[in-house]
């Protein structure tokens, strides 16, 4: 390696030289940076940041050896946002159960955006695009569904954003911290609590959720449970509704239309509305009370027992887990947990599959008297959070590179005209 391949001192480079050796953008860079991939060092001559050039060969090689892997036009999406490990996943490399237990949703959630962790975060959604997103849901037919009222919420506070288009990092988070609020605030409230009940301060995002989902009071445990939810859920690597975000990004959909992308993948009973069958399922177990009858209908009709197993872990999902536990402290809900501990036991006499996180959601939504399509809406509340965020990294990648070819294998042409 020349002295000119390390960088002006031998061993570190500019941004300049950074960028050009990954053939990326100076602001891409620091894109890197923020997101824990490459580490920096202010220049002690205070003409901005070094960068190690081992460090920078290595992130250039493993950006290769991923794309090699892809297979000839599979394209491969890099990420530095989650890690899936055989029993546990990671935020930018942190245990995201450890994150969900120590902080709120929003303060992940912003950490994820921007890099940096902020005690005390709150999202707050702005009166002029509230005001278009309520008129929006308030004139759905009272049948809606919470994906239904969510995806135009989202449209109608696009529509009241003349600076939707701005692409900008900063934009881009601007939005997220804007356009979650601004959905949780525009569904139809099922109850108002009282301040006594706010989670670490009246204004923050679980309760006024809380307040939507069910007529219920609640404490300070039950929120916790909520909001922990919420955190568990932003992300989970390339999902199908995070794939969905990922390929609106890549033609520069701006962020309101990338969410409602993420949205519309999201609204199938094979995704975002598993744990509403994993709800009906624990509710037939308490009003049967027994979870061997229910799971054998299941079973005899051909169909698999909702909320366990889950193909990217062996073993429990660790999200239910971090669930189920937060829940057992809480009083009402131990009808709830037993339930599904007595459903993941009785199952196991056939096979031995483990609660995944859409049981545990279900655990919670049943113990609080929420409807079956709650936990629906947080699972898609939350992980709004986790498509900005993929959209941040789409935004910094070739445009339009989500473009695999298709295999015709309809007639050869030439056919006479119809």
């Amino acid at each position: 390696m020349t002295d000119r391949d390390q960088g002006a001192d031998g061993s570190r480079l500019t941004t300049r030289e950074a960028a050009e050796r990954l053939g990326v953008k100076p602001e891409t860079v620091y894109a890197y940076v923020s997101r824990g991939q490459l580490g920096s060092r202010r220049d002690p001559g205070g003409r901005g940041s070094t960068f190690d050039a081992r460090e920078v060969d290595e992130l250039l090689s493993r950006g290769r050896r991923q794309a090699g892997a892809g297979g000839e036009g599979t394209p491969v999406v890099r990420t530095g946002i989650t890690l899936i490990d055989k029993d546990g996943y990671y935020f930018r490399g942190v245990d995201a159960t450890e994150l969900a237990r120590r902080y709120h949703y929003e303060e992940i959630a912003d950490w994820l955006w921007t890099g940096t962790l902020e005690q005390g975060v709150r999202f707050t959604a702005p009166p002029g695009l509230l005001d278009a997103a309520r008129r929006a849901v308030g004139a759905l037919p009272p049948h809606s569904g919470p994906v239904d009222r969510l995806r135009v919420a989202a449209i109608a506070a696009a529509a009241a954003d003349p600076l939707r288009f701005d692409l900008d990092p900063s934009a881009v988070t601007g939005v997220g911290r804007t356009l979650i609020p601004t959905l949780v605030d525009a569904l139809p409230v099922a109850a108002a609590l009282p301040v006594a009940t706010a989670h670490r301060g009246e204004d923050g995002l679980a309760p006024r959720l809380w307040s939507r989902l069910t007529a219920r009071p609640a404490d300070e445990a039950p929120l916790r449970a909520l909001d922990m939810a919420l955190a568990l859920l932003i992300d989970h690597d390339l999902a199908a509704s995070t794939l969905a975000v990922r390929v609106a990004a890549s033609a520069r959909a701006h962020p309101y239309a990338v969410v409602s992308a993420g949205l519309g993948a999201l609204d199938g009973p094979l995704h975002g509305a598993a744990s509403g069958l994993a709800h009906r399922m624990l509710a037939e177990v308490l009003e049967r009370g027994s979870a061997a009858p229910v799971v054998a209908d299941h079973l005899r009709a051909g169909r698999r027992v909702p909320g366990l197993g889950h193909r990217l872990y062996p073993a429990q999902d660790p999200r239910a887990e971090a669930l189920f536990g937060a829940l057992a402290g809480i009083p009402d809900a131990r009808p709830a947990l037993e339930a599904a501990r007595e459903v993941e036991a009785t199952a196991a006499r056939q096979e031995e599959l483990h609660s995944n996180v859409d049981l545990a959601l279900a655990a919670l939504s049943v113990s609080a008297g929420m409807a079956p399509e709650a936990g629906e809406t947080v699972f898609a509340v939350a992980r709004t959070a986790g498509w900005i965020a993929h959209a941040l990294e789409e935004y910094e990648e070739r445009p339009l590179r989500m473009r695999p070819s298709g295999r015709y294998n309809g007639p050869r042409p030439p056919r006479p005209a119809p």
